[in-house]
């Protein structure tokens, strides 16, 4: 026998090998697939508040891992004091550009909504509540808020500053950035009407 017939010979049983295993192994229909892992297809599901056997402390919901930084989130290493909002003033720049027509107009919407009410639509520090008997604030055209920096203003919006409470809760930091380009747009209009003659 030569050796390319034997060849044929091996791979034809080789062939009918497979066959017969298919053919053994083959999947009846009537029944459902053979899970090697279970439960990996069925893991046992845990309300956020249930009790849970797999954690130590027997509960769900983990703390985050301390040094955990939530996306978006970074911190800022600045506290309350006046100091430190000196030193955001020097140390915090403003990212966004005047010159972005979509962050002014979005600064003009979170002005509207959050500070109008106690600065006043222009700034002057005439805003309705005032006229309710709740302390004026401080106008942002007077000279103190125009020498302020971005980042000092950016911390005072964060942080609160005498009357007025921190907005970190309500605004995230792009709106608490895009809220100081519109300040920023209404003492440029108060100082060119003022440059005009006009009041």
């Amino acid at each position: 026998m030569n050796s390319t017939r034997k060849l044929n010979i091996v791979l034809l049983l080789v062939f009918l090998a497979s066959l017969g295993l298919n053919w053994a192994a083959r999947r009846d229909p009537t029944q459902p697939n053979r899970e090697p892992l279970p439960e990996m297809v069925r893991t046992p599901r845990y309300n956020a508040f249930a009790p849970n056997p797999n954690f130590a402390d027997g509960k769900t919901l983990q703390p985050p891992v301390p040094g955990t930084i939530p996306r978006g989130y970074l911190p800022l290493h600045y506290t309350a004091a006046k100091e430190d909002a000196l030193r955001a003033g020097e140390e915090l720049q403003n990212p966004l550009a005047s010159a972005d027509a979509g962050a002014a107009q979005r600064g003009a919407f979170v002005f509207t909504n959050f500070c109008l009410e106690c600065h006043g639509a222009a700034g002057r520090g005439d805003g309705p509540v005032t006229l309710r008997g709740f302390p004026a604030p401080p106008s942002l055209l007077a000279e103190r808020a125009l020498n302020m920096k971005d980042g000092q203003m950016f911390h005072v919006l964060t942080y609160g500053q005498g009357n007025m409470p921190s907005y970190a809760a309500q605004l995230s930091r792009e709106d608490r950035w895009k809220a100081i380009l519109f300040v920023r747009s209404l003492q440029k209009q108060a100082a060119a009407r003022t440059a005009g003659g006009k009041p």
